[in-house]
């Protein structure tokens, strides 16, 4: 049914869709979800020891699976006379190497699992926000319904449920245009915007579609909701009643934002971490907004800049995860270029997993100061509060070790005194910085509909 609708034409494709949509939901998601969805409802009560034997064991089979049928892991284990018994414990995990962004793009053929026949493998890739798109091989069977039964395990916590209402405003889709910029999905209840079309012309129509729509759930990247967000606070708009709360993912969230946006809709902000490359998941949960990593999901490790492992509360470092889901083309130690902080707290959800204060985003999301230290990048509102009415957009360009430039797209007249503000606002937080202000027409967003608040152009080594 899935492939008729798929190959139909899109004259009849809508109608094929509300008859699919009869179908029981769990039905439509296959065997495997089903089988995840319901292995995570009582895993995710384990005790600490169950869930790290039940990692070992997941380790130790993707190891064996790697070595045995995929070239380049092989070569890598020869080089340095080991086999996957040798990995015992996670403390082993060491002894084989980082996996990197540049060694999979020179290694894109060797890193797939020779036991898959092509027709079970599909093409991915990342969005290149950051640079150059990765892209790689997943098990087309298996991929997109585990990873849904993990995603709606963690929108549980915030009381999702499959049938609820939601309204997506990530990316966009085919053949949108000014005109043409929502489209309803009546098998997942969805009602989709396109975030490159947002404006101050169309999002009046935004809001009453999605007022009338009443959704339950509001599926967001950070940055487009904010757009929606401050127009309404320009204009005085009310919240959305229907709506328990925005999940958002895909994008760092930064605190302003998420401060901003629960006092615009008066709904909790739910942010889910994870990527395309599927090696690591993590979420808030019913009592906190700590990052909960999925230890059925993958293995994460975090490390300093300095190479040795992140094991104190609040210490900085990069997240290495090895994913357990995508035996294709096997991500074992990856680097992944985001940077997280550590926690050692338990959450009194009552899970015990390891948990992540704060992702702080990656590599190429910091400022870089005049002797070549990394400064978070965290206040990239703050500096702009008192002049924000009148402000469209603006976005932070780095080319030169303390030195940024600000790009505002203004909605009005800024005096000579609005600007020594803001230089004054952003020098509260970045001292030893210099920065210029220009005034552009607009700040264009990615191919995915995704805002940038920083383009780093520095060649960052984390």
């Amino acid at each position: 049914m899935r492939d008729l609708i798929t190959k139909a034409p899109y004259s009849i494709k809508q109608n094929l869709k509300y008859i699919y949509s009869i179908i029981p939901a769990p039905i439509r998601y296959g065997k495997v979800f089903r089988e995840t969805y319901a292995f995570l409802q009582e895993s995710q009560w384990w005790s600490r020891e169950k869930l790290e034997t039940y990692q070992m064991f997941q380790l130790s089979k993707l190891l064996r699976h790697a070595y045995e049928n995929v070239a380049y892991y092989r070569k890598i284990f020869d080089e340095r006379g080991l086999k996957p018994k040798n990995i015992q414990n996670f403390h082993d995990m060491k002894k084989l190497p980082y996996l990197t962004k540049e060694i999979i793009r020179e290694n894109s053929h060797d890193l797939i699992a020779q036991d898959y026949p092509k027709s079970k493998l599909e093409y991915v890739r990342t969005g290149g926000t950051t640079g150059i798109p990765l892209g790689f091989y997943v098990d087309k069977c298996i991929a997109n319904s585990k990873e849904f039964a993990f995603i709606l395990t963690m929108w549980n916590r915030v009381g999702f449920k499959i049938g609820d209402k939601r309204v997506v405003l990530r990316g966009h889709f085919p053949y949108a245009s000014r005109e043409i910029f929502y489209k309803y999905n009546p098998i997942e209840k969805i009602l989709q915007f396109s975030s490159i079309h947002m404006s101050d012309e169309t999002l009046p129509t935004y809001i009453k579609k999605i007022r009338n729509f009443q959704p339950d759930f509001l599926h967001v990247y950070p940055s487009t909701i904010t757009i929606l967000a401050k127009f309404m606070s320009r204009n005085n708009i009310e919240p959305f009643p229907s709506v328990k709360a925005l999940l958002c993912s895909s994008e760092n969230i930064y605190p302003w934002q998420r401060k901003f946006l629960e006092e615009i809709f008066h709904c909790r902000v739910h942010d889910l971490y994870g990527h395309i490359e599927r090696c690591v998941l993590a979420g808030g949960c019913e009592k906190s907004n700590y990052y909960h990593i999925f230890p059925e999901y993958g293995f994460v490790e975090l490390y300093s800049k300095d190479g040795y492992l992140v094991e104190k509360e609040n210490e900085l470092g990069e997240i290495v995860a090895t994913g357990f889901n995508n035996y294709a083309t096997p991500f074992i130690r990856y680097k992944t270029g985001d940077i997280a902080v550590n926690s050692k707290q338990n959450c009194s959800c009552g899970r015990n997993y390891s948990l992540l204060r704060k992702i702080e985003g990656r590599t190429q999301d910091f400022f870089v100061d005049k002797t070549g230290s990394l400064i978070t990048f965290n206040c990239s509102d703050e500096s702009t509060w008192s002049v924000m009415h009148k402000i469209n957009d603006f976005q932070y360009v780095q080319d030169s070790p303390g030195k940024v430039l600000l790009n505002i797209d203004a909605r009005s007249k800024f005096t000579i005194s609005d600007i020594e503000q803001i230089k004054r606002d952003f020098l509260k937080y970045y001292s030893d910085f210099n920065i210029d202000i220009k005034f552009v027409e607009t700040i264009p967003r990615t191919e995915t509909g995704k805002f940038r608040y920083l383009i780093q152009n520095l060649p960052i080594e984390y």
